[in-house]
């Protein structure tokens, strides 16, 4: 039974891994071309991003200052 077991182990990686390079086949173009052809971001814009990552860090600090 410890084979049967193998076995299929095997046979769910060796799949795993094929769906994982199907998947990069079909998504990296597509993800190349809109990544070329996306809006650039502005200041203001990686401000509204910044900004409330800086706040959650901050947060998280003062948790843990808290323990």
């Amino acid at each position: 039974m410890n084979e049967e077991v193998s076995e299929h182990m095997d046979w769910m990686q060796i799949i795993s891994a094929l769906a994982l390079v199907v998947f990069i086949v079909i998504l990296f173009p597509t993800a190349l071309d809109r990544m070329k052809n996306s809006p650039k971001g502005t200041s203001s814009d990686w401000m509204g991003f910044v900004v409330p990552i800086v706040v959650i860090v901050l947060f998280i600090m003062f948790l843990i200052a808290l323990v």
